[in-house]
C-alpha cells in the first residue's frame, strides 16, 4: 500500500538512517561558496560517473550505455565508479568536503536532499529549459527544492510506482470481493478489520510499519503535512488522530503481526507463507513471490494503489545530479540526459523491475501489455506504468520529512498504537518534535 515499502523491495536503497549520521557533519560551504559552472558549447573532457550498487548485476548494461555515449561524443571519456549502499551518504559528505564529488552522481531521495540543500548540485532546468517535457511530471517535480522556485536539481532516472498487491484466496476467505480492492485508506482499514475478524489469528491483513506508511497514508486522507510556506509541519489534525486510533484498534485485533510495529523485514516471508493478505506495493515484490512462492503467486492479484482524497500516487525515483562546479558541464549534462533517455531506460527496465522516468520510455508498448490478464507480474508492470501517469509532487514524501523527522513521528505513533499514550497526544508531540527538527535544520 505504501510507496516506502515499494522502494525497499524494488531497488537498492541507502542503509536506513544513513542521513542521520551525516547531516550534522557540516559540508563546508553553501550555494554561495560553490562556483556555478558554465557551458562551453563543446561536449568534451573526462567526467566521473558514480552509481549506487549496480555492479556486478548491471555492469554489462551500464558499460554499454557508456560505450555508446563515448562513440557518439569521441572527445568525452566517462570514468565509471560504483559504490555500495552502506555508507553512501557519508562518502558523499567526505567527497564534498574534499572537493571530490563526481561530475554525475546517482542520488536517492535522501542523498539528493543532502547535496541539494547545501547548494552542491547544478540546476538542470536552467541548463536546458526544454528538457522538462521529456520526463514524467511527477518524477521531474520531485527534484525541486523548497525555497528555490522552479529550479530542478537532478535528472530523474529509474522510478518505482505504487501498486496494490493482495492474496486473492485470503481475500475471499475473509468475505471480501477480490474484484473490489480498497481505494482509500479508510476503506483499507475497514477491509483489515474484516480480515482480522475472519482470520481467527491464522493470517494478518497487513504490516503495521508506520515508518513506511507515513506521511503517505496521511496525505491520502487529506491531512496537510506542511504549511503554505513549507517551513512548518501542520499534520496535527483530527484526521491524523483518526489514523492513529484506527491503527491502534486494528493492532489490538490482530490485523497486523505484532512484531511489524517495529520492523517489516519479514514481509516477503509472511506473504509468501500465506500469512498476510496485503503485500508490499511494489512490482518488484510480485516478481520475487513468483520465484520464491509459486503457490501463493498463483493467487496473487494486482490493482491500482490506494489514492484516497489525494487522487495521486507517490513514486520513488533514483536520479542523476550534476556537480555544480564541474569542469565539463556540457559533457556531464549530455551524459546524464543520455543515461536517462527513453531507449536507455526501457533497456534498463528489461534487466530490472523498474520503470522509466522518461515519458518516451514509459510509452513503450511493453508497459501497456497485460497479456491474458492472468499473470500477476505482467499485470503489475502494466498497472505500475498506468499509475505513473497520475504521479504528482503532492503525493511524494516532502524533502522536509527527513529520516530523522520520520523516526521522531514514528516513536510517538508507536507508543499510541501500543496503548502507552493516547492518539491525540501522540500526534501533537510528533508535530512538536518534527518542527523542532525542521527549525534546527534551517539553522545549518
Amino acid at each position: 500500500m505504501t510507496r516506502s515499502n515499494a522502494t525497499r523491495t524494488a531497488v537498492a536503497t541507502l542503509v536506513a538512517g544513513a542521513l542521520l549520521s551525516v547531516c550534522g557533519c557540516g559540508v563546508s560551504g553553501g550555494a554561495a561558496d560553490v562556483p556555478e559552472a558554465k557551458k562551453s558549447g563543446k561536449v568534451a573532457g573526462e567526467i566521473a560517473f558514480r552509481t549506487l550498487q549496480l555492479k556486478p548485476k548491471f555492469t554489462a548494461y551500464v558499460q554499454g550505455v557508456i560505450d555508446a555515449f563515448e562513440k557518439k561524443y569521441p572527445e568525452v571519456k566517462v570514468r565509471w565508479e560504483d559504490v555500495p549502499g552502506d555508507g553512501y551518504n557519508e562518502k558523499l559528505v567526505a567527497d564534498a568536503q574534499a572537493g571530490a564529488l563526481p561530475d554525475v552522481v546517482n542520488l536517492s531521495t535522501d542523498s539528493f536532499q543532502l547535496l541539494g540543500d547545501r547548494g552542491l548540485l547544478a540546476d538542470v532546468a536552467k541548463l536546458d529549459p526544454e528538457v522538462a517535457k521529456e520526463y514524467v511530471p511527477g518524477a521531474w517535480e520531485q527534484f525541486k527544492l523548497p525555497g528555490k522556485g522552479d529550479g530542478v536539481y537532478a535528472y530523474p532516472w529509474y522510478v518505482t510506482p505504487e501498486i496494490l498487491t493482495y492474496n486473492k484466496d485470503l481475500f475471499e476467505r475473509s468475505g471480501l470481493d477480490p474484484a473490489q480492492p480498497p481505494t482509500s485508506v479508510e476503506q483499507f482499514f475497514d477491509y483489515a478489520d474484516k480480515i482480522a475478524a475472519a482470520s481467527g489469528g491464522r493470517y494478518s491483513a497487513f504490516m503495521a510499519d508506520p515508518k513506511g506508511r507515513l506521511p503517505g497514508d496521511w496525505q491520502k486522507m487529506g491531512v496537510p503535512i506542511l504549511n503554505e510556506k513549507q517551513d512548518g509541519f501542520v499534520f496535527d489534525t483530527p484526521k491524523a488522530v483518526e489514523w492513529v486510533e484506527r491503527m491502534k484498534d486494528l493492532y489490538a485485533k490482530g490485523a497486523m503481526p505484532k512484531e511489524s510495529l517495529l520492523k517489516s523485514d519479514d514481509i516477503n516471508q509472511l506473504y509468501g507463507g500465506g500469512k498476510l493478505v496485503f503485500g508490499p506495493g511494489s512490482p518488484g515484490f510480485v516478481k520475487d513471490i513468483k520465484q520464491n512462492a509459486p503457490q501463493v503467486y498463483a493467487g496473487t492479484q494486482v490493482a491500482g494503489a490506494v489514492t484516497g482524497k489525494l487522487g495521486h500516487i507517490g513514486i520513488y525515483a533514483q536520479s542523476l545530479g550534476i556537480r555544480k562546479d564541474t569542469k565539463h558541464l556540457d559533457a556531464a549534462g549530455e551524459f546524464a540526459k543520455w543515461v536517462t533517455n527513453g531507449p536507455n531506460q526501457v533497456e534498463f527496465s528489461k534487466n530490472a523491475t523498474i520503470y522509466p522516468s522518461n515519458a518516451q520510455g514509459l510509452a513503450d508498448p511493453r508497459f501497456a501489455d497485460r497479456g491474458d490478464g492472468k499473470d500477476a507480474e505482467t499485470v503489475a508492470r502494466a498497472v505500475g506504468a498506468e499509475q505513473l501517469k497520475s504521479a504528482a509532487l503532492d503525493a511524494n514524501t516532502p524533502v522536509q520529512w527527513t529520516n530523522q523527522v520520520g523516526d521522531a513521528v514514528v516513536r510517538e505513533v508507536q507508543k499510541a498504537i501500543q496503548g502507552e499514550q493516547d492518539p491525540k497526544t501522540a500526534v501533537r508531540k510528533a508535530q512538536e518534535e518534527a518542527n523542532q527538527l525542521l527549525a534546527k535544520s534551517a539553522q545549518k
